[in-house]
C-alpha cells in the first residue's frame, strides 16, 4: 500500500520572522510531507528564509490570501492537504492527530478550533468577532461552527479539487466552511493550542476592513447558495415598507372615501410589486441553485475520498 501524500500549504506575505519556525516544525511533525510556501509579493526575504528551512517555495503575484489559496489548490497534488498560516501561532505538533482523524474517519475537512494558551493569543475584538461571524454562518447555513475563521485545517483531495475558491482575501475561510456545509460533507472540529504572534511579527488582518469583507462574503454566499431565504428576507422588508406607506391612505379612504395622496399610494403599490418580484426571483433562483448543487455534488463524488490505507 502506498502511503498517502500529504502537502502542507503555507500562504505567506512578509513572514520572514516566523516562516522558518513554521517550516521546521511541520517537517518535524510530518517527515513524509512536502511543505509548500507560496510567497505573495513579500518584501522581507520570506521566500529565501523558507527555502533555506526546507520548504518548496513558489510565488503567487495576485495579492490576497484567497488568491494564494486558489493557486495552491490548483497547483498541488496530494491526498491530504494541511492549510496553515505562516505566523507561527498554530501548533504544529497537533497536525499528526488532525491528519490521522481525516484519514481514519474518512472525513473531508478537520478544522483546528483555536484554544488560547495565553491571554494575548487573540487580538482585541477578534475572538468576539469570530464568535459572531461563526454564529451567523451556523444560523444561515444550518450547522454548528465553532471557529469559522481558523486558518489551520486539514482537507481531503476531493474537498480541495471541488472548491471553486472565488474569495480573494481573508474571507477564504468563510468560503471553505460554507462549501463543506452546503455539500453536506463529513467534517469535524478538533481543539488545538493557539499562541500569540511573536513580537517581531505583525498581523496582516485588518479588523474592520476584513471583518466587513467577511460579512459581505457571507451575504454573497447566502444569495448564491440559499437564494430563496435571501430574497424572501427582501420580500418581507419591502412588504412591511409598502404596508406602512399604505396604512394611513387606506384608513383615510375608509373614513372619507377619498385618496388625497396619490404619489404615496403609487409608491406603496410599486414597492409591493418589487416585493413580489423579489419573491419570484427567489423561487426561480432556488431551482437553479439546486441544479448547480447537484452538479457540484457529482463533481465532488467523482474524486476518490480519503483513506488511511490508500
Amino acid at each position: 500500500m502506498n502511503a498517502p501524500r500529504i502537502a502542507v500549504l503555507v500562504p505567506c506575505f512578509n513572514e520572514a520572522a516566523t516562516i522558518a519556525t513554521v517550516v521546521r516544525d511541520f517537517l518535524a511533525a510530518l517527515p513524509q510531507a512536502t511543505v509548500y510556501v507560496y510567497d505573495n509579493n513579500s518584501t522581507d526575504g520570506t521566500a529565501a528564509v523558507a527555502r533555506a528551512a526546507g520548504a518548496t517555495v513558489r510565488r503567487e503575484p495576485m495579492q490576497g490570501k484567497g488568491s494564494v489559496v486558489r493557486r495552491m489548490f490548483a497547483d498541488v497534488e496530494a491526498d491530504a492537504y494541511v492549510l496553515v498560516d505562516g505566523d507561527s501561532t498554530y501548533d504544529a505538533a497537533s497536525v499528526t492527530a488532525l491528519v490521522e482523524r481525516l484519514l481514519s474517519e474518512r472525513l473531508d475537512m478537520v478544522v483546528a478550533v483555536r484554544e488560547a494558551i495565553t491571554t494575548d493569543s487573540f487580538r482585541s475584538g477578534h475572538a468576539w468577532g469570530n464568535r459572531v461571524l461563526s454564529h451567523a454562518v451556523s444560523s444561515l447555513f444550518g450547522s454548528r461552527v465553532s471557529d469559522m475563521l481558523s486558518g489551520y485545517r486539514v482537507m481531503s483531495r476531493r474537498f480541495v479539487k471541488s472548491l471553486p475558491a472565488l474569495a480573494t482575501g481573508f474571507e477564504i475561510e468563510t468560503e471553505l466552511t460554507v462549501h463543506a456545509l452546503m455539500l453536506r460533507m463529513p467534517v469535524a472540529e478538533q481543539r488545538t493550542p493557539y499562541r500569540a504572534r511573536p513580537a517581531d511579527s505583525s498581523s496582516k488582518l485588518r479588523t474592520y476592513r476584513d471583518g466587513w469583507r467577511i460579512l459581505v462574503m457571507i451575504l454573497r454566499l447566502l444569495k448564491d447558495e440559499r437564494p430563496l431565504a435571501f430574497f424572501t428576507a427582501i420580500f418581507v422588508v419591502l412588504s412591511c415598507l409598502s404596508l406602512g406607506l399604505a396604512y394611513p391612505i387606506v384608513v383615510e379612504y375608509l373614513v372619507t372615501g377619498l385618496v388625497p395622496r396619490f404619489p404615496t399610494a403609487i409608491l406603496a403599490t410599486g414597492v409591493m410589486l418589487l416585493a413580489f418580484l423579489s419573491l419570484s426571483a427567489g423561487f426561480i433562483l432556488d431551482n437553479v441553485t439546486r441544479g448547480r448543487r447537484e452538479l457540484k455534488r457529482l463533481g465532488y463524488l467523482a474524486i476518490p475520498g480519503p483513506s488511511s490505507d490508500d
